[in-house]
């Protein structure tokens, strides 16, 4: 096939992407971040509109949200407001899915500038099977414009080098420009685009040198003030829809992008088979979670890229296989070095998957290249969609929840459940929510009733006007008060996952993706224990143990109910029963926090120490962020190991600097011996108080 009708297939393979994206997003379910970002951006939209009077977009405490750009937020805000749109999340998915097929368009194109249209179709299909990606590009308004960014600043920055800065290159001017813009309008980090400029600037002077072409210093000058021109262009651009950075425009993005590489929200995720914290990770922890979901056919294509590295970088475009590399390994290797906050496998990591992607698909086209017999060339076809199977038979039995994908190396889906996270972002809410409704209007259910859930649900459900809604930690959702439950398996511990716990009891509906349970429907049998809740905090003991023994009648698998129960026994003395019950608590979940502290403290009032010791240092291993259990343990140890006191207590220290019990503690063990350090604590306990 020549490369005009190669030509005509690229651009209708690409027009039937954007059709298919568009229609996909219909069946999009709202993302984990996406409810905030889109009341910030009604926030935003007020701020202007009034003229800066509304100042409720610069104070987000919670959210931390005003140091976020998020333009693509705001534009669709803007255009909901401007058009009339009333279906919010359906408008703002389309969205999302138009700004994927553009990241997609240009990453095509750029592989296209690079080895011709067989290559850019190749890179078209690598991203239709890439079921993370095209799961993301449904509903993140985030990332994936970021993503777009990027790419876009990365091509239009080589087009400009190639064109050896002239000014009569002005669409790759304008272009590389709006992505810089468009980068920092989304996060403050967007401003490496700027940065990239001008080390493809340093590139091509060097490259000039090497092949001994003169370099002129003026030249060189003229050069490098068109590139701080357009940097700077960027940068002010990007500020335009960013009331947080308006107030002080040099300022307040560096003091966001310091926010954004020590990101205050720590959360727990499953990783490895472990429950870990988020600032707790292990160092692979990012390029492990790409390996294992990243389609084998685009790991393969690197593979091939890295075999003919030496000869396509000794081509033509060796600066931009050099550029390209960089750019797509530098923030993972920055990330890994510093250290930094990651979740939510490597969502934050979209934007160097197009990167990945042209890679990639130049490596497929080079051995193509290579192969002059056209049954050579078949076989290298067949093998590629075979390939090609796993990701898309996934996508097609798991629509639209693409993004929950896993690929051979870990046995997919099903060899990930329990050791990896799987609906982190909370698609599938959408499903159960939906079923629900359904479900009330067959029972003809009129009077009023409560939803809980693990994440919000209301706008699935806003024409049941006889609901009303609440929010519940997964654990703690026996303490709540509802009469269904909409639970996404997001955030739990695994091993709560893999021994039969969840889906919880009372389901009356599973949505399950490869056989997966990823989201449960339940109906409450009995709300025993809510009124143990009540009686407790009545301190009325008595009631209390009667409602959660009452309770565990109809929940025989809630180890919190357990739990309760174990404490309620322990305030009236009954120490034995309370040992047993909080036993059972742990023979169903063994790794549940509240038990184990309890189990510690009735060890350590029968004076058996060692047992003690082992709950309290188990609690720790289970989640080293359990403050009081490092004062409780050294409190132990300080009677015979004074010294081992003191390690933990700056261990726990060390994570929360500002722990008053723990600096209490760690004073009182240098009561005897040093007093001066007592008081050096008290004067530091002073300044955190004033």
């Amino acid at each position: 096939m020549n490369e005009r009708h190669l030509k005509v297939l690229f651009y209708s393979l690409a027009a039937a992407l954007l059709l298919v994206l568009l229609v996909v997003s219909r069946d999009a379910g709202i993302s984990g971040d996406e409810e905030v970002h889109y009341v910030h951006s009604e926030k935003v939209y007020d701020y202007f509109a009034s003229y800066g009077k509304d100042r409720d977009a610069l104070k987000t405490p919670k959210t931390h949200l005003q140091y976020y750009g998020q333009t693509p937020d705001n534009l669709a805000t803007i255009c909901m407001h401007w058009f009339g749109i009333d279906d919010v999340y359906g408008f703002r998915h389309l969205f999302s899915s138009f700004i994927g097929w553009l990241c997609i368009l240009v990453a095509a194109l750029f592989a296209t500038w690079l080895k011709g249209y067989r290559a850019g179709i190749i890179t078209l299909l690598l991203f239709a099977v890439s079921p993370r990606f095209m799961g993301h590009l449904q509903n993140n308004l985030k990332d994936i414009p970021f993503a777009l960014a990027y790419i876009a600043g990365v091509y239009y920055t080589l087009k400009l080098t190639y064109a050896r800065f002239k000014p009569s290159s002005s669409i790759s001017i304008l272009l590389l420009i709006a992505s810089i813009a468009f980068s920092v309008s989304i996060r403050a980090g967007g401003i490496l685009l700027a940065f990239y400029l001008l080390f493809a600037g340093v590139l091509f002077y060097f490259y000039e040198y090497l092949d001994g072409r003169e370099v002129r210093w003026a030249h060189v000058q003229r050069t490098f003030l068109k590139l701080l021109v357009f940097s700077f262009a960027g940068y002010l651009l990007g500020l335009l829809l960013w009331p947080y950075a308006l107030q002080n425009p040099f300022i307040n993005p560096w003091k966001s992008y310091q926010v954004m590489t020590d990101f205050p929200t720590t959360i727990r995720q499953i990783f490895d088979g472990e429950f870990i914290w988020s600032d707790f990770r292990p160092w692979y922890y990012l390029p492990k979670y790409m390996l294992i979901t990243i389609p084998l056919v685009v790991l393969g294509g690197l593979v091939l890229f890295a075999v003919y590295g030496k000869s396509l970088i000794q081509g033509k475009h060796r600066l931009t296989y050099i550029f390209l590399g960089i750019t797509t390994l530098f923030p993972i290797i920055f990330v890994i070095l510093t250290k930094s906050n990651l979740y939510g496998a490597w969502r934050h990591f979209l934007f160097v998957y197009p990167g990945i992607v042209v890679l990639s698909a130049v490596g497929i086209n080079e051995l193509f290249g290579r192969f002059k017999k056209q049954g050579a060339k078949v076989l290298v076809a067949v093998v590629l969609v075979g390939l090609l199977i796993h990701p898309v038979a996934f996508m097609v039995r798991s629509h639209p929840y693409y993004y929950l994908y896993y690929n051979q190396l870990v046995g997919g889906l099903n060899g990930a459940y329990g050791r990896y996270e799987t609906d982190y972002y909370y698609h599938t809410m959408r499903r159960g929510a939906e079923w629900l409704g359904d479900y009330l209007n067959k029972q003809h259910q009129s009077e009023p009733l409560v939803i809980g859930s693990n994440f919000p649900v209301q706008w699935y459900l806003r024409d049941h006007a006889n609901l009303s809604f609440r929010y519940f930690q997964y654990q703690f959702r026996s303490d709540a008060d509802w009469d269904y439950a909409i639970i996404g398996n997001s955030y739990i511990q695994p091993g709560q996952l893999t021994n039969g716990n969840f889906p919880p009891e009372g389901a009356i509906h599973v949505v399950e993706v490869d056989d997966v349970p990823v989201c449960a429907v339940v109906k409450r049998k009995s709300k025993a224990s809510l009124q143990g809740v009540q009686a407790y905090s009545d301190k009325n003991y008595e009631l209390a143990e009667a409602s959660f023994k009452k309770a565990l009648q109809s929940y025989k698998r809630d180890e919190h109910i357990y739990s309760r129960l174990g404490k309620t026994l322990s305030l009236q003395n009954k120490n034995k029963e309370a040992v047993e019950v909080l036993q059972t608590a742990l023979s169903i979940n063994g790794n549940y926090e509240p038990a184990l502290k309890l189990m510690g403290q009735l060890a350590f009032q029968s004076g058996d120490q060692e047992q003690a010791k082992a709950y309290f240092e188990h609690l720790l291993d289970v989640n080293p962020k359990y403050f009081s259990a490092y004062v409780e343990l050294a409190s132990i140890y300080g009677q015979t190991q004074p010294e081992k006191a003191r390690q933990l207590l700056k261990a726990c220290l060390q994570i929360y600097p500002k722990y008053e019990p723990a600096i209490r503690a760690l004073a009182e063990t240098y009561q005897e011996t040093h007093p001066e350090i007592v008081d050096k604590y008290r004067e530091y306990l002073n300044t955190i108080n004033d």
